[in-house]
């Protein structure tokens, strides 16, 4: 039974990962771009860890770590760069 709830949960978060997609995709505008591509780092984040859960390993669970550094160093540098032109002064 639980397993099934984990691959429900594992659909759930897929379908939101399509949506980001599409978003990201379709974005008005730049700042839209951005924040569907941050949703992405979250949900993948929460897709593996679900993952780590329904495969009873602990592999899984340090993937997340690095996917969720290199989100916040990247949206950090994204957002310097579209405030100031450049990431390094």
């Amino acid at each position: 039974m639980f397993s099934l709830i984990l691959l429900g949960v594992m659909t759930v978060i897929i379908l939101a990962l399509c949506l980001n997609m599409l978003s990201l995709l379709r974005g008005p505008a730049v700042a839209d771009r951005l924040l569907a591509l941050d949703t992405m780092y979250i949900n993948s984040i929460a897709l593996l860890l679900v993952y780590g859960i329904y495969a009873s390993s602990q592999l899984y669970f340090e993937a997340p770590l690095l996917i969720a550094m290199l989100g916040f160093v990247s949206t950090v540098a994204v957002c310097k760069f579209l405030l100031r032109g450049d990431i390094i002064e």
